[in-house]
């Protein structure tokens, strides 16, 4: 109460309805004695004016009309109006009846004083509204009626209360540049109906006519209650018009917070880990990140692009940017020079494999920290084509690694992964190739390390992606098994554990992450399925495929021969080797003797020879258990 009468606009609003009650009271009079009052009635006018205006602001008060904002009067507002209105007349005439038993006043004014105080009070709230209303689609000056260029023509879909309070907004909020032609809904009784003036033009098979028709530009689907087969069949729908379409929430699954994925957010990723997200020291990192030429290959990738945002926070000289796609390539630069201002930045297109173009980017460039991030990484798409992660991930690593060396480069880091530990596909044997080439290098100036990790939850090859696109058409989501788990980090903690890992490295170390127990997909999935303000099996049904080519049960962070200890960081820990293979003592001949593998396995990735290949990958790493399948050629 103290604050509203230190309001200024509390007293305004005081005096409008002091203004409102006399006239409501005039005119009840007025029309009561047909314009023709005698001298009692004026007089009579006069002295109930004196009390029944303090009893109506005084009523008017205790039941809140005078803590609202006029600008936003609704109908609960106008509800709580009706509520003093009536309370005040019925007031009013027990006082008439107690005190002056209603001798010489007429009943009628005090019942028409009621309405027309309703309606004149109402009038007012309503005119201050629509005022307001008004002035948000004004520019800045004033005078010209706010008008956008372009305003994106869109159909509704769904006629309910959903879709009415999206239409509301659309109608309210003048940055959204929208122009809502129509609803469509399959329910008869709304048919040839309209919702504030814009009508219900049809079914869902009315779809297409009514599209072609009206030049609709983009749909918006407003059935949050719609169930997993439902909206299969209207996004379907959509999808045959070949137009944009937006799911959108009901206001209740928002306040519940079964948020939708794509409306409020996109999944925060960090609640489907099982764990807290590590945030890792970054005491060390600036000392060999600042003022420094950094190389970052694969650097448009989930995590190279990552990396890119995370190194440029250490004022780096520059980055020097290689990636195979020119989109991913294009994307990362406009990102780095337009979003976060970073200008010093070269990109290169190009392979990592492409010897000669990499020792020409070495030798111009001359960097002095590598992170090399470049790999395929789909295990089903290399199984089908293994001489490709022959060439990208060993070939394009072995490249790189002597190149480092050659150039002096201080630190390089190896981006693996957990498939490389005992592995059941090519691009794990592939990437345990690569780690062995990393610890053939010890002993040059270069410290190499390698960082291996889980699935990264969020990037290109993560399953969490495809789980949120088949939440979104209705399901079914797909999981590969029931039993099916993986360690999982997001995308952050990967870039930052490379860095991490650069900083502590001494050469030849493998770091993990300590990531808690492994998530299975299936709950995971759940997880998602709930996010999105779904029931899982009900609304969404999930469906078991079977394990993929190259695919095991579960994930291991340690292979044979290799011990494990404690870092600097509680969080982070590291792999050394008690040896290297097939009795090899030294890096020194395990460089030899991989060398002389390696040429052999080169051959044979030239001619597609996917069964002698994984021969030759179970030669160099034994641990590797190759599966029976089919490769595109052979």
């Amino acid at each position: 109460m103290y604050r509203q009468l230190k309001n200024p606009k509390f007293y305004f609003m005081i005096l409008c309805d002091s203004a409102i009650f006399v006239l409501a009271l005039v005119a009840a009079y007025l029309i009561r004695f047909e314009f023709a009052m005698s001298l009692d009635d004026i007089w009579q006018l006069r002295k109930t004016l004196l009390w029944i205006v303090p009893l109506k602001l005084f009523i008017f008060f205790g039941l809140g009309l005078y803590r609202g904002m006029w600008r936003f009067t609704g109908v609960r507002d106008f509800w709580k109006l009706a509520q003093a209105c009536f309370v005040s007349m019925l007031l009013i005439m027990a006082i008439v009846l107690f005190i002056y038993r209603f001798e010489g006043f007429s009943r009628a004014v005090f019942i028409l004083d009621g309405g027309l105080t309703f309606f004149l009070a109402g009038g007012l709230r309503m005119a201050i509204r629509l005022y307001f209303a008004s002035q948000m689609r004004f520019q800045e000056n004033g005078r010209l009626f706010y008008q956008p260029k372009h305003q994106t023509r869109v159909l509704i879909v769904g006629a309910g209360a959903a879709g009415e309070k999206i239409l509301r907004e659309i109608f309210e909020n003048y940055q959204i540049h929208y122009d809502v032609v129509g609803f469509i809904d399959d329910d008869p009784v709304k048919q040839g109906r309209s919702i504030h003036g814009v009508p219900v033009l049809g079914h869902l098979d009315d779809m297409h006519r009514i599209i072609a028709g009206k030049n609709i530009d983009e749909i918006l689907i407003a059935i949050p209650s719609a169930s997993g087969e439902e909206m299969r069949r209207i996004i379907d729908i959509c999808k045959g018009c070949n137009i944009l379409y937006k799911t959108l929430p009901g206001i209740g699954e928002i306040i519940d917070g079964r948020v939708s994925v794509k409306v409020l957010r996109d999944v925060r990723y960090e609640d489907l880990l099982g764990r807290p997200p590590v945030q890792l020291d970054t005491t060390g990192i600036r000392s060999y990140l600042d003022g420094r030429t950094i190389l970052i290959t694969g650097c448009g990738g989930s995590i190279g692009s990552e990396l890119c945002r995370q190194v440029i926070k250490y004022q780096p000289h520059s980055l020097i940017l290689v990636d195979a796609s020119e989109a991913n390539l294009f994307h990362i630069q406009m990102e780095l020079q337009h979003e976060l201002y970073y200008q010093n930045c070269t990109t290169i297109l190009g392979h990592v494999q492409d010897r000669q173009l990499m020792m020409s980017v070495f030798r111009k460039f001359r960097p002095q920290v590598v992170f090399h991030a470049a790999a395929y990484k789909h295990v089903p798409m290399l199984e089908k084509n293994p001489w490709e992660a022959v060439t990208n991930n060993i070939v394009g690593s072995q490249i790189v690694m002597e190149l480092a060396a050659e150039c002096d480069v201080k630190r390089f880091v190896l981006v693996s992964t957990d498939k490389a530990v005992k592995p059941t596909n090519v691009m794990g044997a592939s990437k345990r190739v690569a780690e062995l080439l990393l610890q053939s290098f010890q002993g040059n100036n270069t410290k190499f390390v390698a960082v291996r990790f889980g699935n990264v939850v969020g990037s290109s090859g993560s399953v969490i992606p495809l789980f949120r696109r088949q939440i979104e058409q209705g399901g079914p989501v797909t999981v590969t098994h029931p039993d099916v788990n993986r360690y999982f980090m997001t995308i952050p903690e990967a870039a930052q554990m490379i860095i991490q890992a650069g900083a502590m490295g001494e050469g030849g170390e493998v770091f993990i992450l300590k990531m808690g127990t492994p998530v299975k997909i299936l709950d995971m999935a759940r997880d998602l399925i709930r996010l999105s303000g779904k029931e899982p099996d009900k609304d969404i049904k999930i469906v078991f495929t079977g394990l993929r080519e190259g695919e095991k049960l579960y994930e291991e962070l340690i292979t044979v021969g290799e011990g494990i200890g404690p870092t600097k960081h509680e969080k982070i820990m590291v792999l050394r080797s008690d040896g290297f293979s097939n009795g090899l003592k030294s890096p020194a001949e395990l460089h030899d003797w991989l060398n002389s593998e390696l040429k052999q396995l080169y051959d044979l990735s030239l001619h597609h020879d996917s069964r002698a290949i994984k021969r030759k990958l179970q030669e160099i790493v034994p641990e590797y258990s190759p599966q029976e399948t089919e490769s595109i050629f052979r």
